[in-house]
């Protein structure tokens, strides 16, 4: 370590003790642009036997203890090589050179397992339903989904994971050690959008290390330092893969490519199944090339999806369909009431004389005939030329409609009496 890194590393130790309470706001914010500084404290850290890793882990659990969300988060950015340098101390059989990173880390867990108040918290997930869509998947894209009664049932419920409550440790045991660890991966994953890329680049490099050490793989990717395996649990390989997936579209693929084979390397070697199963998804949803541009911009995790049209399909029946149905019938009943209401009436065509023709009206002294009527009734017309045998045929027609008028009217005719 350089005289100028160890100068800095002294200076933000000093600095922060005089610091009233007022200013911790304004100085957690001046901390995110001390890039020396962060390169500087990771030397530090990487240095197991330095004299400066005591105060800086005591200062990093005071940034940690005082609430101050940045300052948690400044702590949060070292927590992979933290558990780095304790996971490789402890695999060489000299543990008390990483006392005070133990107790960081203890430190951290035991106040992230608890509330303000001091009671146990239980954290909760919610697991997303496949029949739901999401910014991830559309279920039409899934295949067709059988609409049973079971799946009916099921369609509004939501699933939910609880995790807790977690008692509280006063040292790392072999029993507790990687519970411990996964749960403070998981309070890292939980900040990830605010971890500056340096930590990334940390987190990618652990992963990589603590997967391949004391097996062949180490040789291929030049690890020195520790040549014994590290063991290592299920849940905690999940928790790098998420770090990892993050790392991919946030500006460093070539590191967490090279994480991602050897985690996948690792869960082949101790036959894990949780890890296969998100490894060998994570691979499968990767893009074929590398994004160039992800260092730029805003961090988030690139999916595609198709577009949905906007067209209701015709043959589709829906409440809006039944409903414009209805609508459209009423309008129809309504149009005939008010024809009803106007007068208009349909006259059906009447055989009086077993001859189909229009209905004279009143003053009228004859009407022009259908060629079909006028062929029919030229025969007749012929011969009837006398004007007596016309008006022999007036008093009958004049007597069938009197008739006729009369039964529509539901009278009785006059002299007929009731049969």
């Amino acid at each position: 370590m350089l005289t100028t890194e160890k100068g800095i590393v002294e200076e933000w130790l000093s600095e922060f003790k005089t610091l009233p309470d007022a200013a911790l706001p304004e100085y957690a914010k001046s901390l995110e642009d001390k890039s020396t500084l962060i390169s500087s404290l990771y030397k530090v850290i990487q240095e197991s036997q330095s004299e400066l890793l005591e105060p800086v882990c005591h200062q990093l659990f005071e940034f940690y203890r005082s609430g101050e969300e940045k300052l948690c988060r400044f702590t949060l950015q070292f927590l992979p090589e933290l558990m780095w340098c304790y996971l490789a101390v402890s695999a060489t059989w000299k543990q008390h050179h990483t006392g005070c990173v133990e107790a960081l880390l203890l430190g951290v867990y035991n106040l992230e397992i608890v509330d303000n108040q001091g009671h146990n918290k239980v954290l909760s997930f919610t697991l997303p339903s496949l029949s739901k869509p999401s910014i991830y998947h559309e279920p039409s894209s899934i295949g067709s989904m059988a609409l049973t009664e079971s799946a009916l049932l099921q369609h509004g419920l939501s699933k939910v994971v609880y995790s807790g409550p977690h008692s509280q440790r006063e040292m790392f045991t072999a029993q507790n050690k990687f519970e411990v660890l996964t749960f403070l991966l998981l309070c890292y994953n939980a900040a990830l959008t605010h971890m500056p890329n340096v930590s990334l680049q940390s987190l990618c490099q652990i992963c990589s290390r603590i997967c391949v050490c004391g097996y062949p793989r180490q040789h291929v990717r030049k690890y020195q330092g520790v040549n014994s395996r590290i063991p290592i649990s299920s849940e905690f390989m999940v928790q790098m893969l998420t770090g990892v997936y993050f790392a991919f579209y946030n500006g460093e693929w070539d590191m967490a490519q090279v994480a991602l084979e050897d985690v996948l390397y690792r869960a082949q070697l101790e036959l894990y199944p949780e890890p296969l199963l998100v490894a060998n998804a994570i691979k499968t949803s990767l893009p074929p090339v590398a994004l160039q541009s992800s260092k730029e911009g805003k961090r988030c995790i690139q999916v595609e999806f198709t577009q949905t049209s906007s067209k209701i399909s015709r043959n589709a029946v829906t409440s809006m369909s039944i409903r414009g149905h209805r609508w459209k019938r009423h309008e129809q009943d309504d149009n005939s009431n008010d024809s009803a209401d106007l007068g208009v009436l349909v006259i059906p065509e009447l055989s009086v004389t077993k001859v189909a023709g229009d209905r004279p009206g009143n003053g009228e002294k004859g009407k022009a005939l259908g060629e079909c009527d006028a062929q029919h009734l030229q025969g007749g017309q012929e011969t009837a030329l006398d004007p007596r045998a016309e008006s022999k045929g007036l008093p009958e027609l004049r007597r069938q409609k009197s008739v006729r008028r009369v039964m529509e009217d539901g009278l009785t005719p006059p002299g007929r009496g009731p049969l």
